[in-house]
C-alpha cells in the first residue's frame, strides 16, 4: 500500500467505506424526499414548484446516482449478511464482493437508458 493511505485494508475495507457512504447518501435523499412531499399539505402550489425544479438533466443524473447507491447498498448488504451468518462467509468475502460489483455493473448498465432517457432526449434530441 502507498504511504499515507488512510485505509490500508483491501477490498473488504473499501466495501465497508462504500456501504457507509451509500447509506448516508440514501438517508439524505429520504430526508429531502420527506420534506418536499410534506409541502403538499402546506401548499400544493409550492409542492408543484419544487417538483418542477427537479425536472432538469442535473437532477436526472443525480437520480441515476441514487439508483447506483441504493443498488450497491442493497447488494453489499446481502453480502454482509452472508459473511456474518454463513460459516464460510469470511473465507469467500472477497469473491462475494467481486460478484456484487459485477452484478451491480450489469444492473447499472441496464438502468442507464431507462433512468436517463429524459436527459438523453433533451441533450441529443428524440
Amino acid at each position: 500500500m502507498p504511504a499515507g493511505t488512510l485505509y490500508r485494508g483491501r477490498e473488504g475495507m473499501w466495501s465497508w467505506v462504500a456501504h457507509r457512504v451509500t447509506g448516508v447518501l440514501i438517508f439524505f435523499f429520504l430526508f429531502v424526499h420527506v420534506l418536499d412531499t410534506s409541502l403538499v399539505r402546506v401548499s400544493p402550489e409550492a409542492y408543484d414548484d419544487v417538483v418542477a425544479t427537479y425536472k432538469n438533466p442535473i437532477v436526472n443524473v443525480m437520480e441515476y446516482g441514487l439508483v447506483a447507491a441504493i443498488l450497491f447498498h442493497a447488494l453489499n448488504g446481502l453480502r454482509v449478511i452472508a459473511v456474518d451468518f454463513w460459516s464460510k462467509g469470511p473465507k469467500y468475502q472477497r469473491q462475494m464482493l467481486w460478484s456484487v460489483v459485477g452484478i451491480w455493473v450489469v444492473l447499472m448498465a441496464g438502468a442507464f437508458y431507462p433512468v436517463l432517457q429524459h436527459t438523453l432526449r433533451e441533450l441529443f434530441g428524440s
